[in-house]
């Protein structure tokens, strides 16, 4: 059975004081497995980017628990937070966040600079990345010169760079044409395949149906989660019933 590596319980999110509070998040429990490949929907101001930057670690919660690939965050400092989000969470946005100043190659060093790795070895890191994502012949090349799909290519590599537990996408193929957006979700289905983990927030029904699961949100709660296919490689998913019971049987030892 596949152990978690996000583990959510009871996550309530609250903007304002008194009567101007406005509850983003309430009570959100979810798990997500190693090597899953996780789509959340849900409509403009249901709470899914607050869910995703809760996952990320950019954003707490009001309360609740949150585990990450067996890190409990509650009590963590920003400087620790920082430091546990910089290693195990790569990130992908929809606007590519890529410095034009800056080549392929030196943008996708910029996360191992942070990381502490030394100049040969974060070079030798990036320009492996690159080329296993079709891209060794753009190193040099700064995003001025790449299309929006090769943008979308180094935006990856970056977050692939440090080996992180989990890659967090918010919709990666939104500012892409349909053809590119098909091969960015392409590359990210390879991804998940190699044994990467993936939660991405999307619009794109297409997309969402090629993810292993889809989770979706309304007003701030889980309405519906739906599994499309399974892990894959025999792998059984560490069930949210599997994950409460647990909970429960350690709370009473």
């Amino acid at each position: 059975m596949t152990k978690p590596i996000i583990e959510l319980t009871d996550i309530c999110k609250t903007y304002g004081q008194g009567a101007e509070q406005i509850r983003i998040l309430k009570n959100v429990s979810m798990t997500v497995a190693q090597g899953d490949f996780v789509a959340i929907v849900g409509p403009s101001g249901s709470g899914k980017s607050t869910l995703m930057n809760t996952i990320g670690l950019l954003d707490s919660p009001t309360s609740g628990m949150y585990t990450l690939d067996g890190t409990a965050t509650e009590k963590l400092s920003d400087s620790q937070m920082a430091g546990v989000r910089n290693k195990k969470i790569g990130f992908i946005f929809q606007q590519f966040n890529l410095l034009p100043r800056l080549t392929a190659l030196e943008n996708v060093e910029l996360p191992l600079i942070y990381a502490g790795f030394g100049k040969a070895e974060r070079r030798e890191r990036a320009r492996r990345m690159l080329e296993s994502l079709g891209m060794g012949e753009r190193t040099g090349h700064k995003p001025s010169q790449l299309s929006g799909g090769q943008q979308q290519r180094v935006a990856i590599a970056r977050a692939l760079a440090g080996s992180p537990s989990l890659l967090l996408a918010d919709e990666p193929t939104g500012a892409l044409d349909s053809r590119t957006g098909t091969e960015v979700l392409e590359l990210m289905i390879e991804l998940n395949e190699r044994g990467n983990t993936i939660v991405l927030i999307t619009h794109d029904l297409h997309i969402a149906d090629n993810a292993k699961r889809v989770v979706s949100i309304r007003d701030g709660e889980i309405v519906d989660d739906k599994r499309n296919r399974p892990l894959g490689n025999g792998a059984e998913a560490y069930s949210d019933a599997d994950f409460r019971t647990e909970a429960r049987q350690v709370g009473q030892a």
